[in-house]
């Protein structure tokens, strides 16, 4: 009966990772690609010199991802303990 929560831990925090990570990935790729073309202008001398640079964060869909996938974390966790308690 252990292996059940096993099997669930498993199951969970694999589907949290395949949640969350597309999300983060897609987050942080596309905080690199604003840096990197900011950093192009700044070399060109076409940059704004008067602008503050500021993050235009997650979009809702990742930010909805993030939380679903803490969510799976949790369960994964919860599965986790259930395997260690029953053993």
């Amino acid at each position: 009966m252990a292996w059940l929560w096993l099997i669930g831990t498993l199951g969970f925090g694999g589907a949290a990772y395949l949640v969350g990570w597309p999300a983060w990935s897609g987050y942080r790729s596309r905080e690199a690609r604003d840096l990197n073309a900011e950093r192009y202008l700044a070399w060109r001398g076409r940059a704004d010199r008067t602008s503050v640079t500021t993050s235009e964060g997650m979009t809702g869909e990742e930010r909805r991802r993030l939380w679903i996938a803490a969510a799976l974390g949790v369960a994964a966790l919860v599965c986790l303990v259930g395997f260690f308690a029953a053993t």
